[in-house]
């Protein structure tokens, strides 16, 4: 397994809700490259949950899309924009169990690319899902952003 990394790549205060190791609310989220997949681990608090004892729909929706964007960053040394996302909710997850979530380039492309995701807890699959990601030259995502691309994301640039 490589060393684990977080949004702290892209700069100092970086908002994302997902990797920054700042947010005060965030999932603070740590990453590493495992051969073809992108690895992740997380125990969800009771702040994020929905129903009792388990993590609200939403916020796990959130966990895999942030997986499949660091799938384009550690294994393409790209930076994506989520386009569409199909999945399926196997079983709740619970808060205070930790969850290893990986991510893997399922189909490649040059503007486009398929990503798969899987959250699991307890050994047992909890999450599956199909992401698709456009990637953005930079003129690209500084439209989408509404401004300067971050020196820090030029790299990461189609």
């Amino acid at each position: 397994m490589s060393e684990l990394v977080d949004g702290g790549i892209f700069g100092p205060g970086q908002p994302c809700f997902g990797c920054s190791p700042e947010h005060p609310a965030g999932f603070r989220l740590r990453f590493a490259r495992e051969g073809d997949d992108v690895v992740t681990h997380f125990t969800p608090s009771e702040r994020y949950q929905g129903p009792p004892s388990i993590m609200h729909g939403g916020l796990v929706a959130t966990l895999a899309d942030e997986i499949g964007a660091w799938a384009l960053i550690l294994l393409l040394e790209k930076f994506g924009f989520t386009a569409e996302m199909q999945c399926k909710l196997r079983r709740p997850i619970r808060v205070g169990a930790e969850v290893v979530g990986r991510g893997r380039i399922a189909k490649p492309g040059a503007r486009v690319v398929g990503v798969e995701v899987e959250l699991l807890q307890d050994g047992a699959r909890a999450f599956e899902g199909d992401l698709r990601f456009v990637l953005l030259d930079r003129r690209g995502a500084e439209r989408l952003l509404g401004g300067p691309l971050p020196p820090a994301w030029e790299r990461f640039a189609r």
